[in-house]
C-alpha cells in the first residue's frame, strides 16, 4: 500500500475536508467549472498548484504532451475527445486552456523519434498527432536540441488549438463568442507562464 497517499488522505480528511465540508458537500451534487484545462500528465505539472485552484474550479483533462487530437469518428477510444465534449456541451465551460510546459518528455520523444523506433509504442502513435509540428521544425534547418524541444513545445500548443477548432461544437461556440481558446506554456524551473498571442503567433509573458 502506498503509505504516502494514505497519510496524505488522512491529513486531508482531518484538515481540508473538515474546514471545507459545506463547499465540498455542494460540489458533490453539482460541478460548474468555467475553465477546461488540457494539461500534460507529467507529475511535475499540477494545474491546481500552478493556478492556486480549489476543487470545482477547473475541469482538468490530462494526457501525454497536452495534445488535442483532431475531430474524427473512425477510431474506437476517444478519452480526450470525450472529456472535451463533456466540458463544452455538458458543463458549458467558457474557456479551454491548452497548457504546455518546459522539459516535456512526450515532446522530446516526438523530436527524437527515428524510423527504426518500435511501431507498437502507444506513446509514438499518440504523438503522431503532433507529427506536422515535428516535420515543420525539421524542415526549418539545424538547431540545438534544447531549442528544438522548446520550439516544439510551443508549436504543439498552437497545433492543438487548431485541432480544437475542428470539433463542430467548439467551432460553433468560438464563433458565437461563448467559448474562448487559450494556449499557455509553463516553465517549471522559473515558475513563469507565457501566453500565445493570436496576432503575433509568439508567446508573451503572462502577468
Amino acid at each position: 500500500m502506498p503509505e504516502r497517499l494514505v497519510q496524505g488522505y488522512q491529513r486531508f480528511r482531518d484538515g481540508y475536508f473538515i474546514e471545507n465540508k459545506e463547499k465540498l458537500a455542494a460540489l458533490a451534487m453539482e460541478q460548474k467549472p468555467r475553465i477546461a484545462l488540457l494539461s500534460c500528465c507529467d507529475s511535475r505539472v499540477d494545474p491546481t498548484t500552478v493556478f492556486d485552484a480549489a476543487p470545482g474550479d477547473l475541469f482538468v483533462i490530462r494526457n501525454v504532451a497536452n495534445l488535442a487530437p483532431p475531430y474524427e469518428q473512425e477510431g474506437v477510444f476517444h478519452g480526450t475527445s470525450a472529456a472535451l465534449e463533456f466540458a463544452v456541451t455538458g458543463l458549458e465551460v467558457s474557456h479551454i486552456v491548452v497548457l504546455g510546459h518546459a522539459n516535456c518528455g512526450g515532446i522530446r520523444a516526438l523530436m527524437d523519434k527515428s524510423p527504426s523506433d518500435d511501431k507498437t509504442s502507444f506513446i509514438d502513435r499518440w504523438m503522431t498527432i503532433a507529427a506536422p509540428v515535428r516535420e515543420h521544425i525539421c524542415a526549418s534547418g539545424e538547431m540545438p536540441d534544447e531549442e528544438r524541444y522548446a520550439t516544439c513545445e510551443r508549436q504543439a500548443i498552437a497545433h492543438s488549438l487548431r485541432n480544437l477548432m475542428t470539433y463542430p461544437w467548439v467551432k460553433t461556440r468560438v464563433n458565437a463568442g461563448t467559448l474562448s481558446l487559450h494556449g499557455w506554456h509553463y516553465d517549471l524551473a522559473e515558475g513563469t507562464l507565457s501566453s500565445l498571442d493570436p496576432e503575433t503567433k509568439s508567446f508573451l509573458p503572462l502577468r
